[in-house]
Protein backbone atom coordinates (compact mmCIF):
# COMPACT_ATOMS: atom_id res chain seq x y z
CA UNK A 1 0.00 0.00 0.00
CA UNK A 2 1.09 3.95 -0.73
CA UNK A 3 0.60 6.60 0.80
CA UNK A 4 -0.16 9.25 -1.83
CA UNK A 5 0.65 13.01 -1.54
CA UNK A 6 -0.60 15.07 -4.46
CA UNK A 7 -0.98 18.74 -4.13
CA UNK A 8 -3.29 20.75 -6.36
CA UNK A 9 -0.68 21.89 -9.29
CA UNK A 10 1.59 19.05 -9.21
CA UNK A 11 2.00 17.07 -12.33
CA UNK A 12 3.24 13.57 -10.06
CA UNK A 13 2.21 12.83 -6.36
CA UNK A 14 4.76 11.75 -4.32
CA UNK A 15 3.91 8.37 -3.05
CA UNK A 16 5.27 6.22 -0.03
CA UNK A 17 5.53 2.26 0.48
CA UNK A 18 3.06 2.43 3.27
CA UNK A 19 4.19 -0.99 5.33
CA UNK A 20 3.33 -0.62 9.32
CA UNK A 21 5.04 -3.65 10.22
CA UNK A 22 8.78 -1.77 8.80
CA UNK A 23 7.96 1.30 10.10
CA UNK A 24 11.01 2.30 13.05
CA UNK A 25 10.25 1.12 16.50
CA UNK A 26 11.10 5.10 17.03
CA UNK A 27 8.52 6.78 14.25
CA UNK A 28 5.65 4.01 15.77
CA UNK A 29 6.09 5.50 19.63
CA UNK A 30 6.22 8.95 18.02
CA UNK A 31 2.88 7.78 15.96
CA UNK A 32 1.24 6.75 19.35
CA UNK A 33 2.02 9.91 20.88
CA UNK A 34 0.73 12.31 18.81
CA UNK A 35 -2.38 10.59 17.82
CA UNK A 36 -3.24 8.52 21.32
CA UNK A 37 -3.51 5.03 19.98
CA UNK A 38 -1.69 2.10 20.50
CA UNK A 39 -0.10 1.01 17.05
CA UNK A 40 -2.58 -1.32 16.32
CA UNK A 41 -5.44 0.75 16.48
CA UNK A 42 -3.28 3.64 14.68
CA UNK A 43 -3.22 0.92 11.51
CA UNK A 44 -6.59 0.38 11.57
CA UNK A 45 -7.53 4.33 12.23
CA UNK A 46 -5.30 5.12 9.09
CA UNK A 47 -6.62 2.90 6.51
CA UNK A 48 -10.63 3.87 8.16
CA UNK A 49 -9.55 7.79 7.33
CA UNK A 50 -8.87 9.44 11.02
CA UNK A 51 -7.81 12.70 9.44
CA UNK A 52 -4.97 12.71 12.57
CA UNK A 53 -3.95 9.45 12.07
CA UNK A 54 -3.21 10.18 8.42
CA UNK A 55 -1.72 13.51 9.28
CA UNK A 56 0.84 12.03 11.61
CA UNK A 57 1.20 9.34 9.26
CA UNK A 58 2.30 12.03 6.43
CA UNK A 59 4.56 13.80 8.99
CA UNK A 60 6.46 10.88 9.18
CA UNK A 61 7.30 10.58 6.09
CA UNK A 62 8.09 14.01 5.16
CA UNK A 63 10.26 13.82 7.90
CA UNK A 64 12.75 11.34 6.49
CA UNK A 65 13.10 13.61 3.75
CA UNK A 66 12.82 16.87 5.40
CA UNK A 67 13.91 16.08 9.25
CA UNK A 68 13.52 19.37 10.26
CA UNK A 69 10.01 19.28 9.32
CA UNK A 70 7.40 20.29 11.92
CA UNK A 71 4.18 18.71 12.89
CA UNK A 72 2.31 21.55 12.79
CA UNK A 73 3.46 22.64 9.16
CA UNK A 74 1.66 19.51 8.10
CA UNK A 75 -1.12 20.38 6.33
CA UNK A 76 -3.23 19.24 3.04
CA UNK A 77 -6.35 19.25 1.15
CA UNK A 78 -8.49 15.95 1.84
CA UNK A 79 -8.25 15.43 -1.71
CA UNK A 80 -4.99 15.76 -1.82
CA UNK A 81 -3.84 12.73 0.35
CA UNK A 82 -4.89 9.02 0.03
CA UNK A 83 -4.10 5.50 0.34
CA UNK A 84 -3.18 3.20 -2.55
CA UNK A 85 -3.36 -0.59 -3.25
CA UNK A 86 -0.70 -1.80 -5.30
CA UNK A 87 -1.94 -3.98 -8.49
CA UNK A 88 0.00 -6.63 -6.56
CA UNK A 89 -2.25 -6.09 -3.33
CA UNK A 90 -5.18 -6.38 -5.48
CA UNK A 91 -4.11 -9.38 -7.39
CA UNK A 92 -3.61 -10.74 -3.25
CA UNK A 93 -7.46 -9.66 -2.74
CA UNK A 94 -8.59 -11.62 -5.92
CA UNK A 95 -7.09 -15.00 -4.61
CA UNK A 96 -8.90 -14.08 -1.39
CA UNK A 97 -12.10 -13.39 -2.46
CA UNK A 98 -12.10 -16.75 -5.06
CA UNK A 99 -11.27 -19.15 -1.67
CA UNK A 100 -14.39 -17.49 0.19
CA UNK A 101 -17.06 -15.48 -1.83
CA UNK A 102 -19.44 -17.63 -4.17
CA UNK A 103 -22.08 -16.84 -6.82
CA UNK A 104 -23.04 -13.21 -7.27
CA UNK A 105 -21.28 -11.93 -4.26
CA UNK A 106 -18.02 -12.99 -5.85
CA UNK A 107 -18.62 -12.06 -9.44
CA UNK A 108 -19.31 -8.20 -8.18
CA UNK A 109 -16.27 -8.20 -5.77
CA UNK A 110 -14.44 -9.54 -8.92
CA UNK A 111 -15.54 -7.05 -11.09
CA UNK A 112 -14.41 -3.96 -8.87
CA UNK A 113 -11.29 -5.77 -7.95
CA UNK A 114 -10.65 -6.43 -11.84
CA UNK A 115 -11.95 -2.69 -12.27
CA UNK A 116 -9.36 -1.47 -9.52
CA UNK A 117 -6.25 -3.36 -10.77
CA UNK A 118 -7.06 -1.61 -14.14
CA UNK A 119 -5.50 1.62 -12.48
CA UNK A 120 -3.47 0.63 -9.58
CA UNK A 121 0.23 1.72 -9.57
CA UNK A 122 2.66 -1.18 -10.26
CA UNK A 123 4.91 -2.28 -7.50
CA UNK A 124 7.63 -3.65 -9.22
CA UNK A 125 9.96 -3.08 -6.26
CA UNK A 126 7.85 -5.28 -4.46
CA UNK A 127 9.73 -8.56 -3.23
CA UNK A 128 8.06 -11.67 -2.62
CA UNK A 129 4.12 -11.98 -1.69
CA UNK A 130 2.25 -8.47 -0.87
CA UNK A 131 0.60 -8.23 2.72
CA UNK A 132 -2.22 -6.01 3.28
CA UNK A 133 -1.28 -3.21 5.94
CA UNK A 134 -2.18 -4.24 9.00
CA UNK A 135 -0.29 -4.54 12.14
CA UNK A 136 -0.38 -7.00 14.84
Amino acid sequence: MFLVLQREGESEPTRWRYEPKKLMSVEREDLERRTGRHFAQFTQDVLQGNSLCRRALLFTYLRRDHPKTRFEDVDFGWDELKLEYSKQEYEEMRRGVLESLHGDELAATLQQIDNAIETAYDDVEAGGKAELPIAG
